[in-house]
């Protein structure tokens, strides 16, 4: 039930070859992701949180961060679901090239914790590996 945001396969950062300059994850004046901090009980097991304090409550559109790449575009990531947000990956800080090089593991953005009873229709409504290639194509024709 943990989320691991990432880049999507056909993000612009991953398909046109762009070199990332900076991550950001100061939001506003007064929200920065990295001043996130999570405490409380956790057990090792198949449910890995039982409480938690201070995490910041993440909506559907709230930005996780502002990726700018060498020729000036700037990306701003969403959550893109609901929940606290555990930890974002302060290693593409000092190594951007890890959103790249390994977008679904170490070059992962954040990871979000979904409210209990809203992660059975947060799954139910992902779409599988299949699925994704098939909007991908049907965004690709209708392009050209």
């Amino acid at each position: 039930r943990i989320c691991v945001i990432t880049l999507a396969e056909a993000h612009p950062l991953l398909q046109s070859g762009k070199t990332i300059k900076n991550i950001n994850y100061q939001i506003s004046a007064n929200c920065s992701r990295l001043q996130n901090k999570v405490s409380g009980k956790s057990k090792r097991t198949c449910i890995f949180i039982f409480q938690m304090q201070g995490a910041q409550f993440l909506t559907e559109l709230a930005p996780l961060c502002r990726i700018s790449s060498s020729d000036g575009e700037e990306y701003t990531i969403y959550s893109c679901i609901r929940g606290r947000l555990i930890e974002v990956n302060e290693n593409i800080l000092t190594n951007p090239a890890l959103l790249q090089e390994k977008p679904s593991t170490e070059g992962y953005i954040a990871v979000v914790l979904p409210k209990f009873e809203e992660s059975k229709s947060i799954t139910q409504g992902l779409l599988t590996q299949k699925e994704y290639e098939e909007v991908l194509l049907k965004r690709r024709s209708s392009a050209s």
